[in-house]
């Protein structure tokens, strides 16, 4: 079994070893502090989708996984830069980037349910349209049980 207070003590003297490294661990706390904060203040789907990059010069640099999320963190920069300020970072601006990587699925697993009232309605309304690919897809949808 592995002594998780021995290994923390054997990284802690490690990281604190050199000036360099020394340096490095606290940028890196920093940086996971920030983070932490980040994603208590963006809306949830953005939070997901992004991440802090680097802080440098009252900057805080957001990476986004895709150009449509970077274009809204662009809308809410002003918000996020007044939010951040009041819990007591100083920012002055906010860049983003697109990081285009491997993101994780972020859909739910095992996706949603549909309530028996809401097949019954979408049934009601797969029976008032003509014959067609959305009347077809209606009627495949509201069969479908949990």
């Amino acid at each position: 079994m592995v002594n998780i207070d021995a290994v923390s003590q054997r990284l802690n003297s490690y990281f604190t070893g050199s000036q360099e490294l020394r340096q490095f661990s606290r940028t890196a706390r920093e940086l996971a502090a920030l983070q932490r904060h980040y994603r208590r203040l963006a809306p949830p789907s953005l939070a997901r989708a992004s991440r802090v990059h680097w802080f440098e010069q009252q900057t805080l640099v957001l990476a986004a996984d895709n150009a449509a999320i970077a274009a809204k963190l662009r809308q809410l920069a002003p918000q996020l830069v007044l939010q951040l300020r009041q819990g007591g970072v100083e920012v002055t601006g906010i860049q983003v980037k697109v990081q285009v990587g491997q993101s994780p699925d972020n859909r739910p697993a095992g996706g949603r349910k549909l309530s028996p009232a809401g097949r019954q309605q979408m049934a009601e309304l797969a029976a008032s349209l003509p014959d067609s690919p959305l009347k077809n897809a209606l009627q495949r949808l509201a069969a479908l049980k949990d």
